[in-house]
């Protein structure tokens, strides 16, 4: 599996709110390791701990380094939460026994069974797809249909995707080794290795970037991303993302790959009942709409409204399988991509 430890980082994650570490029981305070970075979170507990009284302490860092972190800490951690992205992750903090199943009446109710783990390990806070974006002008939609059709030699040198070790393209694979098997995955990876423009580099704006300059014509990316990168003060990132329009691919068939960004309890949490609270706190409406606006993210829970550029970008039908199954399937994707050479 590719995910590599930076020793250093482990000893350096930041840390806001130092009696997190300090003090793990505290009847007004609860413990909060987020993958998520702190201009992302921040406000939400702060609005939490307005409304409840409960001090957050915060914890933020790389998402692979706080589950070693969680590891190497064990029963001793401060920490009652783990917030991080890609349900991937979660399975494989779920895996680690770092968290713990609890039950919700509301968090049951409010967020569908396909966006949380079915023992009650991780719940979905937010949702995200990874759709096809292409270049206006450059590639006509009706030529676009879905993610298997990318492997057509139609498409030779003009895709731009990160690297197989990034989890969003890991738990892309896994959903379509869900939707067929190994040997027909492994095919088609294959065939979009072949239609890469570039060998894979950088992050999923990296991608969008490029498909902007010319490099290519379609980038594989996340719709926060976009949505971040159109709302931007960086005039050059509003400018390349401008150029870009989204693609609902398999709209016809299973639907597009969404994934989440998700909340758990630590095996070693201390303050359950204030952890518990904060997580639903997190799916409440006003939570919900922050994220939309905020983050460019699709509310988890139903009814929410949207921001104007997801609304821009309309409706889609979204691919219902259960996302335990990303990770679960997380070794076997790693594997084909491997053997089909997406370095």
């Amino acid at each position: 599996m590719r995910v590599k430890f930076n020793w250093v980082a482990v000893a350096v994650v930041s840390l806001v709110g130092l009696t997190a570490a300090q003090s793990a029981v505290a009847a007004d305070e609860v413990n909060l390791y987020s993958a998520r970075k702190e201009k992302l979170i921040k406000p939400l507990l702060d609005r939490f701990t307005h409304t409840t009284g409960i001090k957050v302490n915060l914890v933020t860092g790389k998402a692979d380094v706080l589950l070693k972190r969680l590891q190497m800490e064990g029963k001793n951690s401060p920490a009652d939460l783990l917030i991080t992205t890609d349900a991937g992750r979660l399975h494989r903090a779920k895996a680690a026994g770092v968290t713990q199943g609890f039950k919700s009446s509301l968090l049951e109710s409010e967020i569908p069974a396909s966006f949380r783990d079915s023992e009650g390990h991780w719940y979905g806070l937010t949702l995200r797809s990874r759709p096809i974006l292409y270049v206006k002008g450059r590639v006509n939609p009706a030529e676009l249909s879905t993610y298997e059709a990318l492997a057509d030699p139609k498409w030779r040198g003009r895709i731009c995707i990160r690297s197989s070790s990034n989890i969003y393209n890991q738990s892309l694979v896994a959903s379509m080794v869900a939707s067929s098997d190994v040997a027909k995955t492994e095919m088609w990876v294959a065939g979009l290795v072949k239609n890469f423009a570039r060998p894979p580099k950088g992050g999923d704006r990296d991608q969008i970037k490029a498909a902007a300059a010319g490099q290519c014509d379609i980038a594989i990316a996340n719709t926060y991303y976009l949505a971040g990168m159109l709302t931007s003060k960086d005039a050059g990132q509003r400018a390349a993302a401008e150029k870009m329009a989204v693609f609902w691919p398999n709209q016809n068939g299973r639907g597009a790959h969404v994934n989440v960004s998700g909340i758990a309890l630590t095996k070693a949490a201390k303050n359950r009942a204030n952890a518990i609270k904060l997580a639903e706190y997190l799916i409440g409406e006003a939570a919900q709409k922050w994220y939309a606006e905020k983050n460019g993210e699709y509310p988890v829970r139903a009814g929410v409204a949207q921001s104007s550029v997801l609304e821009h970008w309309g409706k889609f039908k979204m691919d219902s399988l259960n996302l335990s199954r990303l990770g679960e399937l997380n070794p076997d994707a790693v594997k084909l991509m491997d053997r089909a050479g997406w370095k």
